[in-house]
């Protein structure tokens, strides 16, 4: 802590302005937020007014949220700050020049996982912006991903570049991660614990002032900010490896003919005193901006320190990394199923019609990002299928890298389908009914591939449906029904 950097923020009084670059799934909930803490002036949430993602700056600052997933209390929340005067959507970053706070929630993808290459483009824009306009005493606070010392290194050094100051004497700099998942947005960012890590003392100790307000029943935890990163990162990655080991047990059981559903319910009932079987959920694959790419930022962290710096056994791959990998061949795996299945049925894949059903990485939401569906459509169409894709969630006009023709016409897309596909566990998708899917179809011999573990197999197989699911090898080899 330097005494001419404690002076600076004494100087300044409690954070009452505070700006939010980034107006997506982590973005908008924290600065809306923010907004609502007693005490707090504005805030400003920054916007490129570029042509895929400027459509936000207007929607938001109508009371309009662009996020169209179920969010409870989402659209409440903005029309409340909005109305309010407390918070405002803006190109304009020259307004840094007014917050006592920035906060950056920008995505930070791999351009090639091979190489361990991330795309920082935008966050480096991001950071230049805050850097061009910033005055002495404010707190940055890097959330968004990252690798393991890039707080202390690219971010602090393009900050103290572009602004002419010194990172911990003129402006305090942060890492505090943000930790939310679609679908509860709000009452994550209130109820989870924040990790806050600064680059010394007064830089964590201001961002723990900044973000305590928001807390409801999470608790602050401070640590350093490469400690911050590695804790993101590592949480992430621990969640993608239990995910792994799901979807290679509920391989093993298709593969033995038995139901991994009574599997994981046997292995969680052990309990006791120090017994912990965290057993996740197998299936269609893992998609969403965070867990497809954290396990590439730790390895890299690690990676970038040195080949002596981590002992390690030589011919042992990362279990992290094959984790990575086993959850990325799901879709593949998928594409296999409903290609036994079609067989089957007397079918093949080549002129086959696939309804594929939910867009989305996660059920009930509007958020596509890196999703499973996209290698499994990819894939199907270059064996010759025909693909038609069903999302009542994601919106064409809006998403970005949707497939051409994605409808949110449930009827139209099963109508005509050989085989019916499952990506997402939508509530759409829990009530369908198979005789009336079946009468869609227009078929005798039907397919559905469930990977969601969303349609109980035998009543569709009691209609004549030749079923797969992931996990359920006491099903998948079941005979076709002979419905007169």
């Amino acid at each position: 802590m330097t005494e001419k950097l404690a002076t600076l923020i004494k100087q300044r009084g409690p954070i009452q302005t505070i700006g939010v670059f980034g107006m997506g799934y982590v973005g908008i909930p924290a600065a809306l937020l923010f907004a609502d803490v007693p005490g707090i002036e504005h805030v400003y949430g920054f916007q490129r007014a570029s042509r895929t993602s400027g459509y936000k700056i207007e929607m938001l600052n109508q009371g309009e949220s662009p996020l169209k997933g179920e969010e409870p209390g989402l659209e409440d929340l903005l029309r409340k700050v909005v109305s309010a005067g407390k918070f405002s959507c803006t190109p304009d970053f020259a307004k840094v020049a007014e917050c006592d706070a920035v906060t950056l929630a920008i995505q930070t993808p791999f351009k090639d996982k091979k190489d361990l290459l991330p795309d920082f483009t935008p966050l480096i824009e991001g950071i230049r912006n805050v850097g061009r306009h910033l005055t002495p005493g404010t707190l940055v606070v890097l959330e968004s991903t990252i690798t393991p010392g890039t707080t202390t290194g690219m971010a602090r050094q393009l900050l103290e570049e572009e602004s002419g100051l010194v990172a911990g004497e003129d402006f305090a700099l942060a890492h505090a991660p943000e930790r939310v998942m679609v679908g509860r947005l709000l009452k994550n960012i209130r109820e989870h614990d924040r990790i806050v890590g600064g680059i010394d003392d007064i830089s964590t100790k201001r961002a723990v002032e900044l973000y305590s307000p928001v807390l409801t029943a999470g608790r602050v935890i401070p640590m350093t900010a490469t400690a911050a990163e590695v804790t993101k990162t590592a949480e992430n990655t621990f969640r993608d490896l239990q995910i792994a080991a799901a979807n290679q047990l509920a391989l093993y059981c298709e593969a033995m003919g038995i139901n991994f559903y009574d599997v994981r319910a046997g292995i969680d009932s052990l309990k006791g005193e120090g017994i912990t079987r965290a057993i996740l959920w197998p299936g269609a694959g893992v998609g969403g901006h965070c867990l497809t790419k954290d396990t590439y930022h730790l390895e890299r962290g690690v990676q970038q320190l040195g080949p002596d710096a981590l002992d390690w056994p030589g011919d042992i791959a990362s279990l992290y990394i094959t984790s990575r990998q086993i959850n990325d061949f799901m879709p593949a795996h998928m594409l296999r199923l409903t290609k036994s299945a079609l067989a089957q049925a007397g079918k093949t894949l080549a002129g086959s019609k696939i309804a594929l059903l939910g867009w989305a990485f996660i059920n009930d939401s509007d958020d596509a990002r890196n999703t499973p569906a996209e290698p499994f459509y990819e894939m199907a169409r270059a064996a010759g299928a025909d693909v038609a894709v069903h999302d009542p969630w994601v919106d064409p006009a809006t998403a970005p890298d949707v497939p051409a023709g994605l409808s949110r016409d449930l009827e139209g897309v099963l109508s005509g389908a050989d085989a019916v596909v499952v990506f997402a566990g939508h509530r759409e998708y829990r009530g369908l009914v198979p005789i009336e899917v079946q009468r869609l179809c227009g078929s005798a011999r039907p397919v559905i591939v469930d990977g969601r573990n969303v349609v109980e197999p035998d009543g569709w197989i009691e209609v004549g449906f030749a079923y797969r699911g992931i996990g359920r090898g006491d099903k998948n080899g079941h005979s076709i029904q002979e419905i007169a």
